[in-house]
């Protein structure tokens, strides 16, 4: 049976397992990768917009970004990693990673993919539960529902997707 969710397709009444922890830390090093390539475009357009705005660096002289700069290209930086996430969280239910590894995101109550919203908090708590050691994701071992911190924040589960 095919588990592709389409935009407000309720899935089947089943009990879904959930992804091990093994399994969501492998999917996380698939998306990295990806975000390797996201982050040093981002840094490309950075380093090409203060270049256009600023002049060129003396040579062999490094960019200087002053503190308000710097700030707010690590900012928005991490905007741009966080919306990948939301983007593919709430567009497709997956990332690259957890497609590789069959498991998707899904609301925690209808089963059916998520809003943006739920994406946002979801990221945002992700974020920060892996700036604690990666707490929210060990979360889920006190969890009677084995769902990840960022997961109760944002109304969602992993479910694990069967073989095609």
């Amino acid at each position: 049976m095919k588990k592709n969710i389409t935009k407000n397709t309720q899935l089947p009444t089943v009990e879904f397992v959930a992804p091990g922890l093994l399994r969501i830390f492998a999917a996380m090093v698939y998306d990295m990768l990806l975000l390797a390539a996201i982050s040093i475009a981002y840094g490309a357009i950075a380093v090409g917009v203060h270049v256009a705005l600023f002049g060129q660096p003396a040579s062999g002289q490094r960019i200087q970004w002053g503190m308000s700069g710097g700030i707010a290209v690590t900012l928005g930086w991490i905007l741009v990693l966080m919306y990948f996430y939301i983007y593919f969280w709430q567009k497709f239910g997956q990332t690259l990673g957890m497609k590789t590894w069959r498991f998707q995101v899904v609301d925690a109550n209808t089963n059916q993919r998520i809003t943006q919203i739920q994406a946002l908090k979801r990221s945002v708590t992700a974020f920060f539960s892996l700036l604690i050691f990666g707490m929210g994701y060990w979360y889920k071992f006190t969890n009677s529902k084995q769902r990840l911190l960022h997961d109760v924040a944002s109304g969602t589960k992993l479910i694990l997707l069967k073989k095609e």
